[in-house]
């Protein structure tokens, strides 16, 4: 047998600022994290000094931070990063080779994002004291020419992000799809398809696809709107993880992904679980997923855990500096304003968007322990992130004492058959013996 080992994993890490004091909350959760040998994070935020050009698409705001904020992820206890997200590309490649760059000067083991396909979606490997870990990030919420490139003989890659695609399918009537179709004949929504198609540049959908636009329709004794993950990208990552589970005693996938079923934000699209599940059944360990800027339910499958969404660790998004002309744009400002200016207009003077939503500054951190690829324990902590406070303090997280987070996530966890006890202000996960 192989000496136990525990991991810790945080959701979304949008830092924009500096913390140059280490203060009792600081202190109380890096001394959580360090309990765990592998301490896991997502860097949502490019880290740079202006080093890229802001792209025409950004995540939401464009997200860009001094290379001083690794120090403090550092500090915290992280050593282990994934930063395939959909901010990765919001100062183009540029802004991905110096985020790069600086990962490496901070001495991250990080994974997600590459000069090519076969870099972004790579293992990589952390040393622990008995074990070998390794992680795969990806991201299933991006702009479509992020996605990196493969490697040709005949053509260099693309950089960008390791991408899981996935698959929409809406399922309506034969009476409703009649209707779409003679739509579809009165207007011009479906003639540059008609084109691509004529014209080789497009793939015909086939007779049970439908296509309205760019979204696909098929007729089904149910209706309602399917999601699955698009078969290549499904494939290639588990041939990843079937390699990583090779090469290291424990694989660790981290999925970004803001897609939810229906308008139920707090569950998970339905490919995620497909994606997760798939997954586990080649090698993984464990699922970390983050996105939706806040927790989703947990499920144990075959004895090891999935995340659906660990919410935010910190996030930061109301103290960025800057923010290219795009943004004033879209918001109805000009080069009079200023960044405070186009975040209050993007908020309605803080009246709408994350920042008014409570649950988005609340989450855990799960600490869990495994030996010989069996989960022992699983704890959750849970944190918040000042909901209370001015916009531009809020963020930081701080051990919490109130346990309506941990009640809220053992309901969001019940449909999945996780069962979470709730003792002495921690969660813990009833495990099958």
């Amino acid at each position: 047998m192989t000496k136990p080992i525990w991991f810790s994993a945080t959701g979304d890490s949008f830092i924009t600022r500096n913390l140059p004091y280490r203060d009792q909350a600081f202190e109380e959760v890096s001394s959580l994290l360090h309990r765990a040998d592998v301490r896991i994070a997502n860097l949502e935020t490019t880290v740079h000094d202006n080093e890229g050009y802001p792209s025409a698409q950004s995540g939401g705001t464009w997200a860009m931070s001094p290379p001083s904020v690794l120090q403090v992820m550092k500090d915290y206890g992280f050593n282990m990063i994934g930063w395939a997200n959909n901010h990765t590309l919001d100062y183009l490649y540029g802004g991905l080779e110096a985020t790069e760059r600086y990962l490496n000067e901070y001495g991250f083991v990080h994974a997600g994002a590459g000069k090519n396909l076969a870099e972004a979606g790579a293992p990589r490997y952390l040393e622990c004291e008995g074990a070998r870990v390794a992680l795969i990030a990806a991201t299933s919420t991006f702009h479509p020419w992020w996605a990196a490139g493969d490697q040709r003989s005949d053509s260099i890659g693309r950089p960008g992000i390791n991408p899981m695609r996935y698959i929409m399918t809406h399922h309506i009537t034969e009476e409703k799809l009649a209707d779409l179709q003679a739509i579809a004949e009165s207007t011009d929504i479906n003639a540059f398809n008609k084109l691509l198609i004529e014209e080789g540049f497009m793939n015909d959908p086939g007779k049970e696809i439908f296509l309205f636009g760019n979204a696909r329709f098929m007729v089904s004794g149910e209706e309602g709107t399917t999601t699955q993950p698009h078969p290549r990208d499904l494939n290639r990552i588990v041939k990843t993880i079937e390699q990583a589970k090779r090469r290291a005693d424990y694989v660790i996938v981290s999925i970004h992904a803001h897609e939810m079923k229906g308008d139920a934000k707090e569950v998970a699209a339905d490919f995620l679980p497909v994606f997760a599940k798939a997954c586990i059944d080649a090698g993984a360990h464990a699922v970390v997923g983050h996105g939706p800027h806040l927790l989703r339910g947990i499920e144990i499958y075959n004895n090891r855990p999935i995340f659906y969404s660990l919410g935010d660790f910190i996030f930061q998004t109301e103290a960025v500096t800057s923010q290219p002309a795009d943004f004033y744009e879209h918001y109805g400002l000009d080069h009079n304003h200023n960044v405070a200016d186009a975040l209050e207009e993007m908020s309605a003077n803080y009246t709408r968007g994350l920042c008014v939503h409570k649950e988005v500054w609340e989450s855990v951190i799960p600490l869990w322990k495994m030996q010989d690829g069996e989960l022992l324990e699983l704890e959750l902590h849970p944190i918040e992130l000042g909901f209370d406070l001015p916009a531009h303090r809020m963020g930081w997280p701080k051990l919490s004492e109130d346990i309506s987070i941990l009640e809220g996530l053992k309901a969001l966890s019940e449909p999945y058959g996780t069962v979470i006890e709730i003792t002495d202000g921690i969660g813990r996960v009833r495990l099958s013996k």
